[in-house]
């Protein structure tokens, strides 16, 4: 996108590609079809030491400027909701996420953007411009320009060619980095709820989960080291950030499961509270979590107390999957040393970072791919 919208305004750009192949982060999001941003989008989907950064990117390239590209390409998409809670405005393209690839290398092409893949860099020098030496199918080679943009991506998965190189370029051009972490990954329960429930694993029920402020109406899964599903990736973002150590998962949102019980005049005891808790959640589930809750005798105060506990159950992971796992790598290139409007460096001029390199991280559902479209588009602008 960076490449694209400097061609357009005369820039004689070089993209420089690790991998044999451009972009294949691209082609595996989505299941395939890559959500390609989301019609919901605004800063508050979005992590960052500082909050207000991606504001004007944001405002200058919307979801409405990407589907415009779209439909010049005539690609054809959908809005999808996996199941009712989902939450709307995702956009996946109809056929695959070769449509999305295929398109924004058309626009390179058409702009005269030059694209080196198997290129790796040993080398970055400074005076006046940039000298970027590098290696181009095992040939040394070089390139100079007065304009350097780093949109190497974060750490999260390795076995695509993720590396921490974008932040060992910000190290060297003085920039700080804000500590990285895996962001919308599984999350790993600790021996007591492990043993407790990741025998559970394969079972899925919609829950809101909530940490360091935010709150997700989404699906949870059960997996054999702890948690995962929608409702626990969003969280996992905030986890271990800024103290948030913990993570409250409503069961059952919405719902009054004891009611029943306590209002009416049939039995009150571990059948009872199992088969009303059936109702709401999965049998396995709703039976496990009767088992771990034992009632010392089942009055209304008892029964309010068992209320409560599927709607707050708390837990505290001790730790996640890791980039292997993660689908964004939260923080990064800390934005106080950046322009927002432009992303260029305020201690370099020429030199810019957009996309995951930044300590800019969004939710799951399509928000990641709109900040790389509208950072880039902010860089490529600018240059």
């Amino acid at each position: 996108m960076c490449a694209v919208e400097a061609g357009r305004r005369g820039s004689r750009v070089a993209v420089l590609e690790r991998a044999e192949k451009a972009g294949k982060k691209i082609l595996i999001s989505g299941g395939g079809r890559c959500n390609f941003t989301n019609l919901h989008c605004s800063p508050l989907n979005f992590l960052s030491d500082n909050p207000d950064f991606c504001r004007s990117a944001l405002a200058r390239y919307t979801p409405d400027d990407f589907l415009g590209l779209i439909a010049k390409h005539n690609i054809p998409y959908h809005e999808k909701r996996p199941y009712p809670e989902a939450a709307p405005g995702q956009l996946f393209c109809d056929r695959s996420a070769t449509d999305i690839l295929g398109m924004l290398l058309e626009e390179c092409a058409a702009v005269g953007v030059r694209i080196f893949l198997n290129t790796r860099v040993g080398e970055i020098a400074h005076n006046s411009g940039f000298v970027v030496r590098a290696t181009h199918d095992g040939q040394e080679v070089e390139f100079a320009g007065g304009t350097l943009v780093i949109a190497t991506g974060g750490l999260s998965i390795p076995k695509m060619g993720a590396t921490p190189f974008g932040y060992q370029v910000a190290r060297q051009f003085g920039h700080s980095i804000v500590p990285c972490r895996p962001g919308l990954v599984p999350l790993v329960l600790g021996r007591d709820d492990a043993r407790g429930y990741c025998d559970l694993a394969g079972v899925s029920t919609v829950v809101t989960a909530s940490c360091g402020g935010a709150s997700f109406r989404e699906k949870m899964l059960f997996t054999h080291r702890g948690l995962s599903g929608p409702a626990i990736l969003q969280a996992s973002s905030y986890w271990n950030w800024k103290g948030s150590a913990a993570v409250a998962v409503d069961l059952a949102p919405g719902q009054d499961w004891t009611a029943p019980l306590r209002n009416g005049a049939g039995r009150r005891d571990v059948v009872a509270a199992r088969g009303a808790l059936r109702k709401i959640l999965p049998q396995r589930l709703a039976d496990r979590w009767v088992e771990r809750h034992p009632q010392e005798d089942w009055t209304n105060r008892s029964l309010e107390l068992m209320e409560e506990s599927v709607h707050g159950w708390e837990i505290r992971p001790v730790g996640t999957e890791g980039y292997e796992k993660a689908e964004v790598t939260a923080g990064g290139v800390n934005t106080a040393e950046l322009s927002s409007k432009t992303m260029e460096s305020k201690k370099v001029p020429g030199l810019f970072f957009i996309g995951e390199v930044v300590d800019v991280t969004g939710w799951l559902g399509g928000f990641n791919f709109q900040w790389a479209w509208a950072s880039g588009a902010a860089a490529g602008r600018a240059i």
